[in-house]
């Protein structure tokens, strides 16, 4: 059974994710918070799978609210969806580096937020690394950027450091693996041991890591 925490400030869309939620059988309820606070209450009391979480709201905003979340160590097994009107929402790319798994549209199709709840739950980033890339390039490419290198940067070898910023620039492990000229296998292994030495949650917030860290060239 998957746990959905729903955090959103509007009635008639909590009503409409609860409604989805409870209809499917693999799929309960763990609460609903209209505002960030209650949000990281709630996550914290009920140990969601799954975390809904809007982006605008009241108290702290759902970016606050996914830091608090994300930061707790007590809810490494949570997961944060962040859900948002428009697709570039300037706030996305903030919500990605502090740790959401990914990102969803508001007017996402009902089967494709169900899939995204199933495929988040299972620890596996939600977005494409290619449309991650393309989110996190609209503003970590700013005039005003300032690269903030990773402080684990340094324990990454040089073959880890490539694969990350392959990672980030939207390649998954077969593409990885064909560049590089090795197996996926080996592919599949330098992006796990890079995301265990950096700390990452998914590949999502790999890809972050990496335009962060300067591994991304422009």
């Amino acid at each position: 059974m998957i746990r959905v925490l729903i955090a959103d400030d509007q009635d008639l869309v909590r009503l409409g994710l609860r409604a989805l939620v409870e209809s499917e059988d693999d799929l309960a309820l763990a609460g609903e918070a209209s505002d960030g606070l209650r949000a990281v209450e709630l996550a914290r009391r009920e140990r969601p799978d799954v975390v809904l979480m809007d982006i605008r709201m009241p108290g702290i905003d759902g970016i606050e609210a996914t830091r608090r979340i994300v930061a707790d160590p007590d809810l490494t097994g949570t997961r944060v969806v962040v859900l948002t009107t428009f697709e570039l929402d300037e706030y996305v790319f903030d919500a990605l580096r502090h740790g959401a798994s990914g990102f969803l549209t508001k007017d996402t199709r009902p089967a494709e937020l169900l899939r995204a709840i199933r495929l988040v739950a299972e620890g596996e980033a939600l977005l494409s690394p290619s449309v991650t890339r393309r989110v996190v390039r609209e503003f970590a490419t700013r005039p005003s950027r300032v690269l903030r290198p990773h402080p684990r940067l340094e324990a990454l070898t040089d073959r880890e450091r490539q694969v990350v910023g392959l990672v980030g620039e939207g390649l998954n492990n077969e593409e990885i693996a064909a560049q590089l000229v090795v197996s996926p296998a080996t592919a599949r292994t330098h992006v796990s041991r890079a995301m265990g030495k950096l700390g990452a949650r998914d590949r999502a917030q790999l890809v972050v890591f990496a335009y962060q860290s300067g591994l991304v060239s422009e």
